[in-house]
């Protein structure tokens, strides 16, 4: 049974990795979104083309989501306290570099290093905040670093905005300078932490097509036409799958897809976050060429839908690993209500801004909710290559928020958040028929809660798992096993009655047979496998003597290698 959740205080080492950590995720999250508004004055001051100065922020996104992958590996396998370091180190330079740029090349380059430094930021650091804390307060550790990133996201537009048109626009990146300073500092005190079983070895094929397929897909999102990307996307993840089954040291473990619950949380994640992204699009995209708002109104109206987006975050650090899932799809499924309300809703009106803040709410929730229950879902060590994973789709998919409101159709076509509105709904509506309800009937395959062996290169040897049970298997499998025991207990008392008859002893002659009663030191339990072969009974558990094995609807990693809370289990 897993462990109650800790309820005790954070040490200092935590804090600062709470502080370093929520900061820099922060500043990554305000530059993703501040130069919005203020790119047509960039490209008044450096005079730039209209072609180029998109790429101020394309740049910064693209490379900061294609990374993530590859950057998550490198805290696991170097360290996540020198990689998260780093990568402040990086963002804080590349800021002054972008904020003293004299010409629009040079402010591109310079965003892309800036988001290189960015996509070591934000896996890393949640890994790391997933092994600074003690069992059970990193999800809500982790939801209050989110919660702060979330603010950061929807007041980004508006601080750059107003900073870019009372001060100037390389106000901006000088703002997030100190911040980082702080941040670094604070992550040199916190511990280090590491993969046991990294080698010092790392796939560079792997890397460079995992750095291509988010790369690919982001650019096809943003431009649907353009086939040429998402014919590249699908060549290149089909690299990534051949490099990562031959590499004896794959950047991304392939059994990391293979985990039911961390891929569902994975893609729902995704769906929100296009959601949220087409919710800050569309209403002040509404209030303004509607109903005739100024950018100011519009940003001080939005503060109300911005503060129930940040509280998201510390909500969902504190829902339980087990109800993950069916909490993401009630969120998805209230945000889907709330999206159409909104486009329904007439403009300027109460009612607008009170439906796209229990949109903003329930989108921070599934927001956060993905990257806190991913975290729960797999093996510790590898924490930061599957934040990175996450984190990478989530940014990958962003820019399909925007395709499915209709932005940019052109003729007058006004933005609907109709489409997200369907989509989150069919979205809630899978997980609760793949998983939800699977669980409840007992129909969602586990796996045994063995110990695990440690091979050559930290895999598992064939002792790794015993079987794999069922909810309803293991109550049958217990049936049966009892029904065998009575079987021979009566045999027994035959065989020893008849042998009474004839004079015999009867106290040795059932165990000379084999089918006596068991011995009181046998487990009730035992697991008629050994390693490396197949297991052909009902639910073989190893489990100690007059134990019973636990019955109820458990989540576990149908993969090796993955679990969480002392073995390979993922959740109860």
């Amino acid at each position: 049974m897993p462990k109650p959740e800790s309820h005790s205080h954070l040490d200092a080492q935590a804090r600062w990795a709470l502080m370093a950590v929520a900061l820099g995720a922060f500043c990554v999250q305000l530059d993703s979104f501040a130069l919005n508004l203020a790119l047509p004055v960039v490209r008044d001051a450096l005079h730039g083309s209209a072609t180029a100065t998109p790429w101020v922020v394309s740049g910064y996104l693209l490379a900061a989501g294609s990374l993530m992958p590859l950057a998550g590996r490198l805290g696991d396998v170097y360290g996540r306290r020198r990689m998260l370091t780093t990568g402040l180190a990086l963002f804080g330079v590349t800021a002054v570099l972008c904020a003293l740029a004299p010409s629009l090349p040079l402010l591109v380059a310079a965003r892309v290093a800036q988001g290189a430094g960015g996509a070591l930021i934000m896996p890393v650091g949640l890994a790391l905040l997933t092994h600074a804390c003690p069992p059970g307060r990193g999800r809500r550790v982790m939801g209050r670093a989110l919660g702060l990133a979330g603010l950061a996201t929807v007041c980004g537009p508006f601080i750059g905005g107003v900073l870019a048109r009372s001060v100037s626009w390389r106000a901006v990146f000088w703002l997030t300078v100190p911040l980082v300073v702080v941040a670094a500092l604070g992550a040199r005190r916190a511990a280090e932490s590491r993969d046991p079983d990294a080698g010092s070895s790392l796939d560079i094929v792997g890397a460079v097509a995992a750095t291509g397929v988010p790369a690919c897909l982001a650019r096809w999102l943003e431009h649907v036409a353009a086939w040429g990307w998402a014919v590249g996307a699908v060549l290149l993840g089909a690299l990534f799958v051949r490099a990562e089954r031959r590499s004896p040291a794959p950047l991304v473990d392939l059994a990391l897809f293979r985990n039911r619950p961390y891929v569902a949380l994975t893609v729902a994640g995704a769906v929100a976050n296009s959601a949220t992204v087409a919710l800050w699009y569309v209403v002040p995209w509404t209030l303004q060429q509607t109903a005739g708002w100024s950018v100011r109104d519009a940003g001080v109206a939005l503060v109300v839908p911005a503060g129930a987006l940040a509280v998201g975050g510390p909500l969902a650090g504190r829902v339980r690993p087990a109800v993950a899932v069916p909490v993401m799809a009630l969120c998805l499924a209230a945000a889907a209500v709330a999206l159409a309300a909104t486009s329904t809703c007439g403009t300027g009106t109460p009612a607008l801004l009170t439906a796209a803040t229990v949109a903003a709410a329930a989108l921070g929730v599934a927001g956060g909710l993905t990257l806190t229950g991913t975290q729960a879902v797999v093996r510790r060590a590898r924490a930061g290559e599957a934040s990175g994973v996450t984190k990478a789709v989530m940014t990958a998919t962003a820019g399909a928020g925007l395709a499915v409101t209709g932005a940019g159709a052109g003729g007058g076509i006004r933005p609907s958040l109709l489409l997200p509105a369907a989509v989150c709904l069919a979205t809630g509506v899978a997980l609760v028929c793949g998983l939800v309800l699977p669980l409840v009937h007992g129909r969602v395959p586990v796996r045994a809660l063995v110990p695990v062996r440690r091979g050559a290169g930290g895999h598992g040897t064939g002792g790794r798992r015993a079987g794999m049970l069922r909810a309803g298997g293991r109550r049958l499998g217990a049936r049966r096993a009892g029904g065998r025991w009575a079987g021979r207990r009566q045999a027994g008392r035959r065989l020893s009655g008849e042998r009474d008859g004839a004079g015999r002893a009867s106290t040795t002659s059932t165990e000379q047979a084999g089918v006596g009663p068991r011995r009181a030191a046998e487990p009730r339990w035992r697991a008629p496998v050994g390693p490396g072969q197949a297991s052909t009974g009902p639910a073989p558990v190893s489990r100690a003597p007059g134990r019973r094995a636990p019955v109820g609807p458990t989540w576990v990693s149908r993969s090796y290698g993955y679990g969480s809370m002392a073995g390979d289990a993922v959740m109860r």
